[in-house]
């Protein structure tokens, strides 16, 4: 009898399941990845961005849980590529647990080689957050997108997306980001999805407003939207190979034009041209090169499109999926041509010392998150920004799994923001500890495709400064390190480095994230600051 995969939610509350919060705090952050609330598809530990996993299988998640449960705290347990290989004894100050996913020699890091591995068992695609156990859904792309959206409008549309059109495609968990962006920034958003179940998700989850079957309809209500100035977001069931090229045959002229597939995973994220979700699957497990075959060639069609609106005054872009990448792979004339917001950006907000910072309560009580919110606008009275933005979220970025909220601050803010975080939790504000870490959207990352594109002083592809960056992090104390590739962008196209620092409320707590989060901004800067220099 086949085995039923295990429904999976985190503990709540102040009651300890191991030895100490370090440990409880990485088993509840794993177990939140896989929470269905969480994951796109749990039953096969799949989190995020096409095949992102947590663990590699499930007799590795049930290994790493009882490691979790039994491991002292001054010990260390090593994952490699989602399946625990060894406990040793380190030191209190240590991270509790170190990872490495995908990490392939270079000569041989591409598809063919990854996939050839994955099938032995050797390794899994851990993405970023997904296989660093950090992954709070969609909320984690908000930020970025509405700046990257915030931008575009400040460039193309007189500072305001208000009653301006865009066109994307997917709604995993960047897609329906990208789509809420739109509507807090003002915009009216079409988002082609081929696979009902995941429109129907964001749906029910607030990212987006209706779901309709055909364009007709779709732009019938957008344009309904815009006589209202009502900012909406619409799921629009099809594929966006074909519905891109309907909108040319329209002579229709969306204001803005993009995607967020997970084109960087041709065989589990994207589907083809003419499939059906149902088919798509057969014919991805029956013969997997004829599936990545014709997904190159749809979304060669489909950048194709985005190229003919381009020329016709559409402002098009990549949020950094590979989708330029895997069209030019084809042969699509222009495509490496379709500008790189991420790096227009995102990355002289990177240069000016601001990133990304997170935290998830452990309590599991939302009332925690509102408790550091409104601890971090009195601390920071001046930063109207934070203000909106929390205000923002607060009303429409419901919590996936365990409260969390994530935003952007300065080097300074950062520091401030762990500081207040572990304070709140000594003197009982909070109910529990809280985790403290950051998206992959980070200063030291390695990602030629995305954030480091065009970097001024010509390091683009330079990998040192993530390895440097997860050294330090183990250095400095982080409660765990993960060190990963290919996130987001493909095997071999990537080098992250994720971290989680645990508020306990303790002064040993307190050193450490001081030294975690200091030391995070100092190698940024490094990497950022001076790259203009």
């Amino acid at each position: 009898m086949k085995k039923t995969a295990p429904f999976v939610q985190a503990p709540t509350g102040p009651a300890l399941t191991c030895q100490d919060w370090p440990q409880e705090a990485a088993l509840r952050m794993l177990m939140n990845t896989l929470d269905p609330l969480v994951a796109e598809d749990p039953d096969h530990l799949i989190v995020s961005s096409g095949a992102g996993k947590a663990v590699r299988d499930w007799a590795s998640y049930e290994a790493i849980i009882d490691n979790l449960k039994s491991l002292g705290s001054d010990e260390t347990l090593l994952i490699q590529s989602g399946k625990p290989v060894y406990v040793l004894s380190t030191h209190v100050n240590a991270p509790r647990v170190l990872m490495a996913n995908s990490l392939i020699v270079p000569a041989w890091s591409d598809d063919a080689h990854f996939r050839a591995y994955e099938a032995a068992g050797l390794t899994m695609d851990g993405q970023t957050s997904a296989g660093s156990w950090t992954y709070i859904g969609a909320q984690e792309h908000l930020h970025p997108f509405c700046e990257i959206l915030a931008g575009l409008a400040r460039d193309h549309f007189d500072g305001t997306l208000q009653n301006r059109l865009v066109f994307s495609a997917g709604l995993g968990g960047g897609g329906s980001a990208l789509a809420l962006a739109v509507v807090l920034n003002g915009g009216i958003c079409i988002s082609v999805e081929a696979d009902r179940t995941h429109a129907e998700r964001r749906l029910a989850m607030g990212y987006c407003d209706e779901i309709l079957e055909d364009l007709e309809g779709a732009l019938d209500h957008a344009h309904y939207a815009m006589e209202r100035k009502t900012p909406w977001a619409i799921a629009l069931i099809g594929n966006a190979a074909e519905v891109y090229h309907e909108i040319l045959d329209r002579g229709l002229k969306p204001d803005l034009v993009t995607d967020l597939t997970a084109a960087h995973d041709p065989l589990y994220g994207y589907i083809p041209a003419g499939l059906s979700p149902e088919d798509a699957t057969e014919l991805r497990r029956n013969d997997p090169a004829a599936y990545v075959e014709w997904s190159m060639i749809s979304m060669a069609t489909q950048v194709e499109a985005m190229l003919e609106m381009q020329a016709q005054g559409s402002v098009v872009f990549e949020c950094g999926n590979a989708l330029r990448l895997q069209a030019d792979r084809s042969e699509v004339v222009g495509a490496k041509d379709i500008p790189n917001a991420v790096a227009t950006y995102l990355q002289p907000l990177l240069r000016e010392g601001r990133g990304p910072f997170q935290w998830m309560a452990l309590s599991g009580d939302p009332e925690d998150c509102q408790n550091i919110e409104r601890a971090l606008i009195e601390a920071l009275p001046d930063n109207a920004a934070l203000h909106q933005w929390l205000a923002l979220v607060q009303a429409k970025a419901p919590s996936q799994g365990l409260p969390a909220r994530a935003c952007w601050l300065n080097h300074d803010e950062r520091i401030l923001g762990g500081r207040i975080i572990n304070t709140l939790v000594a003197n009982g504000t909070l109910k529990a500890p809280v985790v403290v870490c950051r998206d992959h959207m980070t200063g030291t990352a390695a990602v030629p495709d995305r954030e480091t594109e065009h970097m001024p002083d010509g390091s683009d592809a330079i990998g040192d400064w993530p390895i440097l960056n997860a050294m330090l992090n183990t250095a400095s104390g982080a409660t765990w390190v993960a060190l990963h590739q290919g996130g987001g962008t493909g095997i071999g196209r990537s080098i992250h480095t994720t971290m989680a620092v645990v508020a306990d409320g303790s002064p040993k707590a307190a050193e450490r994230m001081e030294r975690v989060l200091t030391s995070e901004g100092k190698l940024t800067t490094e990497r950022f600051m001076d790259a203009e220099q």
